[in-house]
């Protein structure tokens, strides 16, 4: 019988790659004044590219724009401040996130995140989403002490939502920090597509997060049935 439901946060919740995007053009508009010299394209598509879709943490990247760019207005540290400060307010959920939050809880189901990151940044972020009331438990990489794929972060999670491993659903993107982490230690893997991976291993897949209430509801019934 399923009794939780975990989830990863970017890439499965947050739409990051749309968020990014946001927040990298508004930040250019907002520090036009300084950074004018700077084509737009030039700026915004190379933080992209070093960023590697949040794989590289900021300090990495501005540092490495300040240096291509010959950046003298600001110091890699008040970009990344401004990094910080403004992110939250250009996060993008994916579509039917609350619907699909809501049928959970209306199933009386535990949910949990478990996400790498900064603990505060992190935060800011999904209350941005505006969802973090239909949580039970939020585990963030930095304040627990442990990332993803590490089985101990997995765990942590079970032992808050006081579940077993085989009564909960992990949904995530990543092959490895997601799938193969939470399917090691026993966890239900459902993999939310993502076309920067082909083959992952999973038992389940799902292009929309609508698609998960589904999925649960085909396992009560054969749970029932059986």
């Amino acid at each position: 019988m399923i009794k939780a439901v975990v989830f990863d946060l970017d890439g499965t919740l947050l739409d990051r790659d749309k968020s990014v995007h946001r927040f990298i053009d508004n930040q250019y508009i907002r520090l036009n004044k300084w950074l004018g010299n700077i084509p737009k394209e030039s700026y915004c598509s190379r933080f992209l590219e070093l960023d590697k879709r949040g794989y590289v943490w900021k300090d990495v990247v501005y540092k490495q724009l300040i240096e291509e760019f010959k950046i003298e207005t600001f110091t890699w540290e008040e970009l990344l401040q401004d990094y910080m400060s403004h992110f939250k307010h250009h996060c993008v959920a994916y579509p039917n996130l609350i619907e699909t939050l809501q049928a959970l809880k209306d199933r009386s189901l535990q949910i949990g995140i478990i996400t790498n990151g900064y603990g505060t940044f992190q935060m800011q972020n999904i209350k941005a989403l505006e969802i973090e009331q239909y949580f039970d438990t939020i585990l963030i990489s930095e304040w627990e002490g442990v990332k993803k794929p590490h089985p101990d972060i997995f765990r942590n999670a079970l032992t808050q939502l006081r579940v077993d491993a085989e009564e909960t659903i992990y949904v995530g993107d990543h092959p490895v920090n997601d799938m193969k982490g939470s399917m090691d230690i026993g966890m239900i893997g459902v993999w939310k597509e993502d076309d920067d991976w082909e083959k992952v291993d999973a038992d389940f897949v799902i292009k929309d997060l609508n698609e998960l209430i589904d999925f649960i509801d085909t396992i009560k019934i054969k749970k029932r049935d059986a």
